[in-house]
């Protein structure tokens, strides 16, 4: 059945398009992880132009209520993962706090020659060996998040945990403690590599956030840089 939106208002088209569907959202009509009909369906169903439905499902994927997913259709985003910058916690404790079951995809683990760059933050000389782990991070086996951490090559005793677990609880162990951090935030875009990994598409716009970490002595542990799908994440500073 046709649902017309008001031509003669103020409002423009999109927009009314925008609050119908976030009405639909909030009701229920389309569920977290739903799909939502196809643009030529909306375009019968509220009798505009696809200029008109791709405006507003743009506007509504930018929000983080809908999500794209190459070959597949758009979405509604499920519940986002707040992160508490303010307090040096894990992902997988993150997640655990609100219910959410993780997973790990180890992507790499092995020594690498430090940049000019890392050396200088974590306070090493210049041709120092780091421990490189890069994972895939998933919650309900989707993936939200590509990161880099690059450790000091002492503590590369990590890889037995790289594949799965908590890295931050395998340091506590060793009597380690990550207790600070200086966080940048920035936008970024997937690279055919980043995309690969996340499951989006190549220039998707994405979370960058980069991390330098210190233990419990204010002495720079590691670093750590994440690109992360925004639609799954709001961050507390």
């Amino acid at each position: 059945m046709n649902q017309y939106l008001e031509k003669k208002s103020q409002s423009p088209l999109y927009q009314q398009l925008m609050n119908r569907l976030k009405n639909d959202i909030s009701a229920g009509v389309y569920p977290a992880g739903a799909r939502i009909p196809s643009e030529q369906q909306l375009c019968e169903s509220y009798s505009v132009s696809r200029v008109t439905v791709r405006k507003a499902i743009l506007d509504l994927v930018q929000e983080g209520l809908l999500v794209r997913k190459q070959g597949k259709g758009t979405f509604v985003a499920g519940q986002r993962l707040q992160r508490d910058l303010r307090h040096i916690t894990s992902f997988t404790d993150a997640c655990a706090q609100r219910g959410q079951q993780t997973e790990s995809r180890l992507v790499s683990a092995q020594l690498v020659p430090a940049t000019g760059e890392d050396a200088h933050l974590l306070g090493l000389a210049e041709d120092a060996t780091l421990f490189e782990i890069i994972r895939v991070r998933l919650i309900g086996g989707e993936p939200v998040m590509l990161e880099i951490n690059r450790f000091p090559e002492s503590f590369a005793y990590l890889k037995d945990e790289a594949a799965e677990g908590s890295l931050y609880a395998c340091l506590q162990r060793h009597g380690v403690i990550p207790t600070t951090a200086v966080h940048d935030i920035s936008l970024s875009h997937a690279t055919p590599m980043v995309s690969k990994h996340l499951n989006t598409e190549v220039g998707a716009a994405l979370l960058l956030l980069d991390e330098v970490i210190h233990d419990q002595h204010s002495q720079p542990l590691h670093l750590s840089r994440q690109w992360i799908r925004g639609e799954k994440f709001t961050f507390r500073i």
